[in-house]
C-alpha cells in the first residue's frame, strides 16, 4: 500500500481585507446567490457517472453538509485529509463577502473505504482563505493580504492560538479570482504559492518597508520558513492553479489561456496574457511548454463560458486548466507512472500529459483524455495524492464558474477519491510514529507520497531540536551507491532539509554519470551557500572553479540551463566568466529556453560600464542574445556614447554577417521612436566598411541608421526609395516611416506627393499631421472619398488628433462628407477629451444627445438598456445593418467571426447571446480592468493629442498602443502624459448611436 501529499488551489478567488475573527463568534450560515434553477447532481450519482478508464473505481470521499466550497487541500503524516473551505468567495461586484468566514476541515478515513468516518473543524475564524498546508507544528494558511500560520505542537487538532502573520501584502481587492493561492512544499524545503496577473503585490515579512517588499504580479513564488525569505520563482503566465514535482525534482504548473502547461525554470519571464513584463528590457518572453491546447484556437478563449463545441472538445475541452499532478503513486497501472493529470475546467474531465525531455527542459505530449464528468454542475478544482495511491478530487460543485457572474452556490461541494482495482481495508500507518530510521528508508518506497511525506516529519523533528544525525550514513549510502537516480535524489534532498550541509559530497556530484543529480547538486550548492558567510565564500569559489567548466563541457542542456537560471543569483562579478562558455554553444541558439534565460542573467552587465557586457555580445554564438545586448546599449546611446562605439568597431573587424546584422537589428529596436540620435564617432569608418560586402537587408539597416544619425545621403537615398513606383510597398513604407522618424528635410513635400499613392496614405498622412497646418486638415480630409473601411478610422484617429482640425472633421460630418456613424465612442471620448463648449455644443448637434452623462450606477444603466432592448424590439433588427455599425463602431479594436482587429478581445466566442452578459462588458467596461488596459493620454510638444494604452518602452520611450496602430514615442517629445482608471474602451458605446442602430448592433452581436 501506499501514502501521499498535496493540496488544493481553484479557479475562483480574490479578497478583501485580512481579519481573523475569534473562535468563540458563531459561524455565519453560507447563502446561496446563485440564478440556475437546475440542481447538481448527487454527489455519489456524479461519481457513478463519471466515465472512467478501465479498471478504476471512484467514490464519494466527502459532500455537503460535511463539505461546502472545498476550495484547497492537503494532507498530514496521519494520511487525514485538510480541507479549506471558501465562503467568503462571492459574486461580482462584491468579489468578497467579509459578512460570512472561512474554515479548516480534517477528514479520516480509518478503514480505507474511500468515504470520511471523522470530521473536526480545526479552524472557522478565516477569510479569504485560499489555500492551506501542514507543516513544522502547525498549518499554513493563505488568508489574504496575510500568509499565517497556526500553531498545534501538540498535535491535538486545536489551534495552540491565534494565528500569527509570516507575510503580508498579498493583494485582493482587485485580483478578484486571480489573488495568491496554492500552497505547497517543495523538495527544497521552501513553501511554494503561486499568483495570477490581475494584481500586483508588495509582499513581506509584516513590518518590512515598502521599498524592501517583493513585487509580485503573477508567477511561482516561495517563502523559506528557515531563512525568512520571500522570492519570487518564476514571473509571467495569466492564472497559475496547479502545480507539481516530477520524480527528479523539475516543477510545472498549469494555466489558462494563453497556454496551460509551463517548467518552472527560477528566474524565468513567460508569456503574460496582457501586458509586458515589469521589467521593459526583458524583450522577449519563454512560451508554454506543450506542443499543443486543449481548445479550439479558430474559436475565442470565452466561447466555453456557455457551451463546449465540437471541435474544443476533440481538442480537449477548453482553455481553462485547475491542479495538477504527476502520477507517482505506484499503485496504479505502470502505464500511468510519470503522466501528468491537470482538470479541465469546462471539458469536465482530464486532460493527460506525456512529459519528455527536450533541449534544455521539457515538451508536454498530448495522451488522451480520461475521467470525464457528466454532472453539468462539475467544478473540479484540484487533485492531491492519497496516501494509499489514489487520488483526491475536489469539485466546488456550481452551475457558473470561477468568474461568477451569475452568482455562487456555497450550498454544495464534494471531494472525490479515485483508485485503481478492488477497494482493501489496508493498515493504517501513521507516518507521525516511524522512528528515524523507518523514515529515511521510506526514501526508497515507491509511493511518492511516503518519501514527501516522511522528509515532512523529518523536517518537522529537527526544527523542533531534535537530533536526527542517525540517518545520515543511510542516506549518503543512497546517494553514493543505489543505481536509482529517483532514490539518490530523495536521499540528497532529506539530507539538506535535515541540515547536512556537505558541500564536498555536492561538488563531487558535480560530474556524476546522471544529469538530474547534477542539476540539484547545481542548485543545492547554491542554497546552501547561505547559511554563514563561509559558506557563501566556499561556494562562490567553486562556482569561479568549476562552473565555467561544466558550463563548456557538460552534454546535458538541463544542467547547462540550471547555470543559466543560476546566474540570477551570483554577485555581477562572477556572471561574465560564467555566461561565456555558455554563450559559446551555437545549438542553443534555437532552444526553447536557454537563450532567454542567459539573457535574463547577464541583462545587468549592461548597467557596467567595464567592457565585459559588449565582449559577451560580439563574442556570443547566439544571434538573439547580440540582438538583445546591441539594443539596451543603444538604448543609452545618449548617456554612453562610448559603448555603442566600442560595439560597433569590434562589430566591424569580428563579427560573422549574421551577427553584423542581429546587432545592427538590435540598435535600431534601441533607437525606434527617435527623430534623431548622436553619431557614433566610429560610424562613418565602419559604415563604409561593413556596406562594402553586406547584403541588401544589412545594408537597409545601414541606410536606416545613416539616417537616424543625420546623414543627408542616407536620407536622399530613402527619399528616392519612397518615391519609386517600381520599388515594392513594403520597401516605400518602410522608406518613408523612417524618413518621418527622422524628421528629414522636406518631409512636408515627400508626404505631399504620397498622399494619393493608395498604399501609402495612412503613411504620409502621419507624416502630414506633424504639422499643425489648418489646411492639411482639408488635404486629409480630401482622401475620405476613396479610402477603404479599414483606412478610415486611422485616418479620422490622426484627424482628431490635433484640437485645432476637429471643427473641420465636424464640418464634414455635418455636411455629409464623412459619415455620421464613423464617429464612435471612442472619438466622442477624445473630441470631448479637449473640453472646449463650442466644439461640444456642435458634436451634440450632430450625435443628438447632450454633453451631460446620464447619472447612475453600472446596474442602473444596464437595466435601462435591457427595458429598451426587449425581445420584441431585437426580433425587428437589421442584422445586416448591425454588422456594419460593428465594423464602424467596434472593429476598430475587435474582431468577430474573422472581421476586426485584435486590439481588444475576440468577440467570436464570448457569451453574446446572453444580454446581461454583454450590456455589462458594453456598458461598464472599466468595472474589472488590470493596469495595462488603462487609458493613457499623451499631449506631444508638436500640440497633437494621442490616447492608448501604454507598452513596456525603453527608459527614453514610450510605446502607445491606440484603436489604430502601436506608436514608439520618445519621451522627450511628450509634454505631457496622464493614466485615467477606465478602460480605453468608452462608456458611451450605445449612448453615441440613434436607437434604431444600438438595436440593430446588439442583435448581430447576440447572433452566433
Amino acid at each position: 500500500m501506499n501514502f501521499h501529499v498535496i493540496r488544493l488551489y481553484s479557479c475562483l478567488l480574490g479578497l478583501v481585507a485580512v481579519a481573523h475573527v475569534g473562535a468563540d463568534d458563531s459561524f455565519p450560515q453560507p447563502f446561496d446567490t446563485e440564478l440556475s434553477s437546475s440542481r447538481p447532481l448527487s454527489a455519489d450519482e456524479s461519481a457513478k457517472q463519471m466515465l472512467l478508464p478501465a479498471g478504476f473505481q471512484i467514490t464519494t470521499f466527502a459532500s455537503e453538509p460535511a463539505v461546502r466550497q472545498p476550495i484547497a487541500m492537503t494532507t498530514d503524516a496521519r494520511g487525514r485529509l485538510w480541507v479549506a473551505e471558501n465562503y467568503t468567495y462571492s459574486e461580482r461586484p462584491t468579489v468578497f463577502n467579509d459578512e460570512l468566514r472561512d474554515r479548516i476541515l480534517i477528514f479520516e478515513d480509518s478503514d480505507n473505504d474511500g468515504r470520511f468516518d471523522k470530521r473536526t473543524v480545526f479552524w472557522e475564524g478565516a477569510q479569504r482563505l485560499m489555500s492551506i498546508e501542514v507543516g513544522s507544528g502547525g498549518v499554513w494558511a493563505l488568508c489574504l493580504p496575510e500568509l499565517v500560520f497556526i500553531a498545534d505542537r501538540d498535535g491535538d487538532d486545536v489551534p495552540d492560538g491565534p494565528p500569527q502573520a509570516v507575510l503580508d501584502g498579498f493583494v485582493h481587492q482587485r485580483g478578484s479570482h486571480t489573488v495568491a493561492n496554492g500552497l505547497r512544499w517543495g523538495p527544497d524545503g521552501w513553501l511554494y504559492g503561486r499568483q495570477g496577473i490581475l494584481a500586483t503585490s508588495q509582499v513581506g515579512i509584516p513590518g518590512t518597508p515598502e521599498g524592501q517588499r517583493t513585487t509580485v504580479n503573477v508567477g511561482i513564488w516561495r517563502f523559506s520558513p528557515s531563512r525568512q525569505v520571500f522570492e519570487n520563482v518564476a514571473i509571467g503566465t495569466t492564472n497559475p492553479w496547479g502545480m507539481d514535482w516530477n520524480s527528479h525534482g523539475e516543477m510545472f504548473f498549469i494555466n489558462t489561456v494563453i497556454g496551460h502547461l509551463w517548467h518552472v525554470i527560477p528566474g524565468a519571464h513567460y508569456r503574460r496574457m496582457s501586458g509586458g513584463d515589469l521589467d521593459p528590457r526583458i524583450y522577449d518572453i519563454i512560451e508554454q511548454h506543450a506542443d499543443h491546447v486543449h481548445w479550439a484556437t479558430g474559436e475565442v478563449w470565452t466561447d466555453v463560458r456557455k457551451g463546449v463545441t465540437e471541435a474544443t472538445l476533440h481538442a480537449g475541452g477548453g482553455h481553462a486548466h485547475t491542479g495538477l499532478l504527476i502520477y507517482q503513486g505506484g499503485e496504479w497501472p505502470e502505464s500511468w507512472n510519470g503522466k501528468l493529470l491537470t482538470i479541465n475546467y469546462h471539458g469536465k474531465r482530464f486532460n493527460v500529459e506525456r512529459l519528455e525531455r527536450l533541449g534544455s527542459g521539457y515538451v508536454g505530449r498530448r495522451e488522451p483524455d480520461a475521467f470525464l464528468s457528466a454532472d453539468p454542475w462539475f467544478r473540479g478544482l484540484d487533485l492531491i495524492p492519497a496516501p494509499d495511491g489514489g487520488i483526491y478530487l475536489s469539485d466546488w460543485s456550481d452551475a457558473g464558474e470561477c468568474h461568477d457572474n451569475d452568482g455562487v452556490h456555497r450550498s454544495s461541494g464534494r471531494i472525490f477519491k479515485i483508485i485503481y482495482g478492488d477497494s482493501t481495508v489496508p493498515t493504517t500507518i501513521d507516518l507521525s510514529q516511524l522512528d528515524d530510521i523507518e523514515l529515511a528508508k521510506l526514501q526508497l518506497s515507491e509511493n511518492d507520497w511516503q518519501a514527501r511525506m516522511s522528509r515532512r516529519v523529518l523536517v518537522d523533528r529537527v526544527s523542533s531540536g531534535r537530533d536526527c544525525t542517525s540517518i545520515r550514513s543511510l542516506l549518503h549510502n543512497i546517494v553514493g551507491q543505489s543505481n536509482n537516480t529517483v532514490h539518490r535524489l530523495r536521499a540528497l534532498w532529506t539530507l539538506h532539509v535535515t541540515g547536512d550541509r556537505d558541500s564536498e559530497l555536492l561538488t563531487s556530484l558535480l560530474s556524476d554519470g546522471n544529469e538530474n543529480v547534477r542539476v540539484w547538486a547545481l542548485r543545492l550548492l547554491e542554497e546552501q551557500s547561505h547559511d554563514s558567510d563561509a559558506s557563501r565564500t566556499t561556494f562562490l569559489e567553486t562556482a569561479k572553479q568549476e562552473f565555467p567548466f561544466v558550463a563548456v563541457n557538460d552534454a546535458s542542456g538541463l544542467v547547462r540551463l540550471t547555470i543559466a537560471s543560476m546566474l540570477q543569483k551570483l554577485p555581477m562579478q562572477y556572471r561574465a566568466d560564467i555566461a561565456g562558455p555558455l554563450l559559446s554553444h551555437a545549438d542553443d541558439e534555437s532552444d526553447h529556453n536557454q537563450p532567454l534565460m542567459l539573457w535574463y542573467g547577464i541583462l545587468p552587465l549592461a548597467d557596467v560600464d567595464d567592457g565585459r557586457f559588449e565582449r559577451l555580445i560580439v563574442e556570443s554564438k547566439l544571434l538573439r542574445i547580440q540582438r538583445y545586448g546591441a539594443r539596451r546599449l543603444a538604448e543609452d546611446l545618449d548617456t554612453d556614447p562610448q559603448r555603442i562605439d566600442k560595439l560597433l568597431r569590434d562589430v566591424a573587424e569580428r563579427a560573422s554577417p549574421e551577427s553584423v546584422y542581429a546587432i545592427l537589428d538590435g540598435i535600431t529596436d534601441g533607437l525606434s521612436g527617435r527623430r534623431k540620435a548622436t553619431k557614433p564617432a566610429s560610424w562613418d569608418v565602419v559604415q563604409a566598411k561593413l556596406s562594402a560586402t553586406a547584403d541588401e537587408k544589412t545594408n537597409s539597416r545601414l541606410r536606416d541608421l545613416s539616417a537616424l544619425f543625420g546623414d543627408g545621403r542616407a536620407i536622399e537615398s530613402l527619399r528616392e526609395t519612397a518615391l519609386d513606383t517600381t520599388a515594392s510597398p513594403l520597401q516605400r513604407g518602410a522608406a518613408l516611416r523612417t524618413l518621418i522618424e527622422a524628421r528629414a528635410p522636406d518631409l512636408y513635400t515627400t508626404c505631399e506627393r504620397l498622399l494619393d499613392d493608395s498604399e501609402l496614405t495612412l503613411t504620409a498622412a502621419n507624416g502630414l499631421a506633424l504639422s499643425d497646418d489648418l489646411g492639411i486638415a482639408d488635404k486629409l480630409l480630401a482622401t475620405w472619398p476613396r479610402l477603404d473601411g479599414q483606412a478610415k478610422n486611422p485616418m479620422l484617429n490622426i484627424l482628431i488628433s490635433r484640437p485645432t482640425w476637429v471643427n473641420k472633421v465636424l464640418d464634414a460630418v455635418a455636411e455629409g462628407r464623412v459619415e455620421r456613424e464613423r464617429l464612435g465612442a471612442f472619438q466622442v471620448r477624445q473630441i470631448r477629451a479637449y473640453k472646449s463648449p463650442e466644439i461640444s455644443q456642435r458634436l451634440d448637434a450632430i450625435l443628438g444627445q447632450s454633453s451631460t452623462p446620464i447619472a447612475g450606477t453600472n446596474a442602473e444603466m444596464i437595466s435601462r438598456w435591457k427595458q429598451r432592448l426587449t425581445n420584441e424590439v431585437l426580433s425587428g433588427a437589421d442584422k445586416a445593418n448591425g454588422r456594419v455599425v460593428f465594423q464602424t463602431s467596434c472593429a476598430v479594436c475587435h474582431r468577430l467571426n474573422g472581421e476586426g482587429s485584435n486590439i481588444g478581445p475576440d468577440l467570436t466566442g464570448a457569451a453574446r447571446e446572453n444580454l446581461n452578459y454583454l450590456l455589462e462588458n458594453i456598458l461598464a467596461p472599466s468595472a474589472s480592468l488590470a493596469d495595462e488596459y488603462r487609458q493613457v493620454t499623451v499631449l506631444l510638444a508638436d500640440g497633437r493629442v494621442l490616447v492608448g494604452t501604454a507598452k513596456p518602452g525603453a527608459n527614453n520611450t514610450l510605446k502607445l498602443q491606440t484603436t489604430s496602430e502601436l506608436l514608439t514615442l520618445s519621451k522627450d517629445e511628450i509634454e505631457e502624459q496622464s493614466v485615467a482608471p477606465i478602460s480605453m474602451m468608452p462608456e458611451g458605446l450605445l449612448d453615441v448611436l440613434d436607437e434604431a442602430r444600438a438595436r440593430d448592433l446588439i442583435a448581430y452581436l447576440m447572433t452566433k
